[in-house]
């Protein structure tokens, strides 16, 4: 990828009044990139997408894309696209005038701004809705829509605002796929903010956890994922249990905890809850200093040996299986 396209962002700092939604964060996008923003609501991902975007001004620090500030620019100055939660396709119009309407807007002949709508409708897989109105388009019909209007501008950057929310979680499934084999065959950047743990792991290379208007991790998402530094990022991430131990805390993944006996054990526990999840079996249990842990045991594991609620049990793992977080 040219890297003379990275998207970075330095210090940047969004205040309301009194109020700071995003707190002097910085990161480098490289270029090509399927990245996620992850975190809660109020955690400052969606402010952050939108001041990149430029429908959000910048407090304090610089939004620059292939080296260049843009952090004062218009939205169609940036050389970035965006892609809203509610999509905003203009209801009378047809896909057609809506994928290319800020081509009409530039003053662009209706031959040749038809004739590039028809190209990305042809990307999406849209070719035969392109007289439909929006209202007789499905949730991902209209999702591909929007795609198609975000992408005609050809951006460098294509920004998604929780695209997948508004679909059925089938649905959701569908075009997460799609989305990442669209980015890979554009080759351009995305920032998708979700606050979907699942979703994220699926779709980003990389991925920046937010918390508290700060960036709490970043990184190539396995690494995070396998890494997490605190215990925000182990629990907001999922399948990570949080344990305080006599030597500090530890994130130990909820399918790297083995069953043993009370006497052999790491820790013991009692358990709380079963939940049969289909391959695999979901084991709750309470231990020592009000905490729960989940452990994930094959679905043959557990019924080979079944376990009761209210069962003392102990919990093992490897030494290579517990990451020390920050205290």
């Amino acid at each position: 990828m040219d890297q003379k396209l990275d998207l970075e962002l330095i210090g940047l700092t969004k205040r309301y009044g009194d109020t700071v939604a995003v707190d002097m964060i910085s990161y480098h996008f490289s270029a090509g990139t399927y990245a996620c923003l992850l975190g809660p609501s109020g955690c400052g991902k969606s402010s952050t997408l939108r001041m990149i975007a430029g429908h959000e001004s910048v407090s304090d620090g610089a939004v620059t894309l292939a080296g260049r500030d843009i952090s004062h620019l218009p939205p169609a100055k940036r050389g970035t696209a965006m892609m809203f939660q509610n999509y905003a396709l203009f209801p009378h119009l047809n896909v057609r005038d809506n994928v290319s309407f800020s081509f009409k807007m530039a003053g662009v002949d209706l031959a040749t701004r038809y004739r590039q709508a028809d190209a990305m409708l042809e990307l999406v897989d849209m070719t035969e809705l392109a007289d439909r109105l929006p209202s007789q388009l499905s949730g991902g019909q209209q999702q591909r829509a929007a795609l198609a209007r975000a992408l005609i501008t050809k951006p460098d950057v294509l920004l998604l605002d929780e695209p997948l929310s508004a679909l059925d979680p089938f649905l959701r499934v569908r075009m997460r796929a799609e989305l990442k084999k669209l980015q890979r065959e554009l080759g351009i950047t995305f920032v998708h903010v979700t606050h979907g743990q699942d979703e994220a792991l699926a779709l980003a290379d990389e991925i920046v956890v937010m918390n508290d208007a700060k960036i709490e991790q970043a990184g190539q998402t396995r690494n995070v994922f396998d890494a997490p530094a605190t215990a925000f990022v182990a629990r907001f991430l999922g399948s990570h249990n949080v344990v305080s131990m006599p030597d500090g805390m530890v994130a130990v993944r909820s399918d790297a905890l083995q069953l043993t006996s009370t006497e052999a054990a790491k820790l013991p526990g009692t358990i709380t809850n079963i939940e049969y999840q289909g391959t695999h079996v979901a084991l709750t249990a309470a231990v020592p200093g009000e905490q729960e842990v989940t452990a994930l045991l094959s679905d043959k594991d557990f019924f080979g040996n079944p376990k009761e609620l209210g069962e003392a049990i102990g919990l093992n793992w490897e030494a290579e299986a517990a990451h020390a977080l920050a205290q």
